[in-house]
């Protein structure tokens, strides 16, 4: 009995840390305008407040699997929590948008190191035949924690102020320290030698590459500008280069690739990270500032996509197990796709509140389809020996997608809102003049297009994924996986 209730138990433990990461990418959107007023600065500036969370987290997951391999993931799972509580509490001390930028890049490096060690447990605690109830559990846990974080974080904000989207995580994170202290087992380490250039090489692209897309319109698109941005792609497509010469152990095993399905669930991921960033902030500023609309208010109008994603992620996590993972995952991100375009249409400054809370009820079926089979669906097939490095690259590429996401939409905010004769600053004292409203919807509804685009691009690769089952009836003789189905 305690064999069979320890996995999920340990679960459990992981969830709550892993549920306040996921809260704090999102409940900053809900807090810009409120950020934004209160420190005196501008649109560009404080959605850096986001950025920098985002960059920090997605840079070093490539080595945080591998650390967790070597040194045990629950120890870097509590490592990683300490660090992000302490820079919680700095953020909401703060008392200026650079300060808090920096809190929030630190709070970024502690997600980095719990991240990946979450999905890593889950691959080597639970056999092959139950991984995708509990993927379905953790995937509803992130798809909550991601939708629902601004309902929380406005009623924080209208009673308490934005400081207290950051003060919050100080019980919960030493509640989850308790609980990983006591639940999650520690597990088997492998040895690995860790590629410090090929971190360093990551670290250099990312930044020059976010910087360029988000700092752009700020210097006019100027040469130097472009030189950055290509610059860090550059760079980028050195690391990769470099990654399948090197003779130590790469951050990014190119070999995983050769599995369809791993390969296209991370162009999903990565797709699916970008839009949700790029969905949520302008989403939020037309909601407050164009409808006028309190924190709490504007959050509730995405409350219903919350409720939905609840109560069906785990009934699809099961679903998974026994239902081809392309159909649930096209229909999902069709849905999604649909909706957001529902959404556009809607966003006037006289547009159906109503109506957007249906749109989000859409938005909840279709994500609930999305975050429990795309997990489980790319890594199930991979060999327990990877597993640590193939979540690691996963939780990677899902997070560059969303800082990618998070600079695109910066850079297309702003340039949208000049093509409208609007400074990035506007609203900034919280109302916005009766002639300005529907050229601010204009430019904030003009940059929801590309999160159209973004998850019809995962629409279109969900549809090529294969029958995991198919996968995982003929292995590699050379992986050396264990049966894990074989380890209850």
């Amino acid at each position: 009995m305690t064999t069979e209730r320890s996995p999920w138990a340990a679960l459990g433990a992981l969830c709550v840390g892993y549920f306040m990461i996921l809260l704090d990418m999102t409940i900053v959107a809900v807090a810009n305008p409120a950020i934004m007023n209160s420190l005196h600065t501008d649109m560009s500036k404080v959605i850096w407040v986001t950025s920098a969370y985002l960059l920090t987290f997605a840079v070093p997951l490539l080595v945080t699997g591998r650390l967790g391999d070597r040194y045990g993931p629950k120890y870097l799972y509590l490592g990683g929590l300490s660090i992000f509580t302490l820079a919680s509490l700095w953020c909401g001390l703060a008392g200026g948008i650079g300060t808090l930028i920096v809190a929030r890049a630190i709070q970024g490096l502690g997600a980095a190191l719990m991240a990946p060690q979450t999905m890593a447990v889950i691959g080597r605690i639970f056999p092959w035949d139950k991984r995708g109830a509990a993927m379905g559990v953790w995937g509803g846990v992130a798809g909550i924690a991601t939708l629902i974080g601004p309902i929380f974080g406005g009623a924080l904000i209208d009673h308490g102020g934005w400081q207290w989207i950051f003060y919050v995580n100080v019980p919960i994170g030493l509640l989850a320290f308790a609980l990983g202290v006591w639940l999650v087992p520690a597990l088997p380490t492998n040895d690995h030698r860790l590629d410090i250039p090929g971190v360093i090489m990551v670290a250099i692209g990312m930044s020059a590459l976010v910087f360029g897309l988000q700092e752009g319109n700020q210097y006019h698109w100027a040469g130097w500008v472009w030189g950055l941005i290509a610059g860090g792609l550059a760079v980028l497509g050195a690391f990769l280069v470099y990654q399948g010469r090197t003779t130590i152990e790469p951050l990014v095993p190119l070999g995983l690739f050769r599995n369809r399905n791993f390969s296209l669930g991370n162009v999903a991921t990565g797709a699916l990270g970008a839009a949700m960033t790029a969905q949520m902030v302008p989403s939020y500023f037309y909601l407050q500032a164009v409808r006028e609309l309190s924190p709490t208010r504007a959050a509730l109008v995405f409350a219903p996509m919350a409720v939905v994603s609840a109560v069906l992620s785990p009934v699809v996590g099961k679903l998974s197990d026994r239902v081809p993972p392309r159909y649930l995952l096209t229909f999902g991100f069709m849905l999604f796709t649909l909706a957001v375009l529902w959404f556009v249409g809607l966003a006037t400054p006289h547009g159906s509140i109503a109506l957007m809370c249906v749109m989000s009820v859409l938005c909840g079926v279709g994500s609930s389809c999305i975050w429990a089979p795309l997990p489980a669906t790319a890594l199930r097939s991979l060999p327990l020996p990877q597993m640590g490095a193939a979540s690691g690259i996963y939780n990677t590429t899902r997070q560059v997608g969303s800082v990618l996401g998070s600079a695109g939409i910066g850079a297309l905010l702003t340039a949208r809102m000049t093509a409208h004769g609007l400074p990035a600053s506007t609203g900034e004292t919280g109302r916005l003049p009766g002639d300005v409203k529907a050229l601010y919807a204009a430019a904030l509804t003009d940059s929801l297009y590309l999160t159209v685009i973004l998850l019809a691009v995962c629409a279109v690769t969900a549809a090529f994924l294969t029958s995991t089952k198919t996968v995982v009836a003929a292995p590699s003789p050379t992986e050396g996986a264990p049966d894990l189905a074989g380890r209850r």
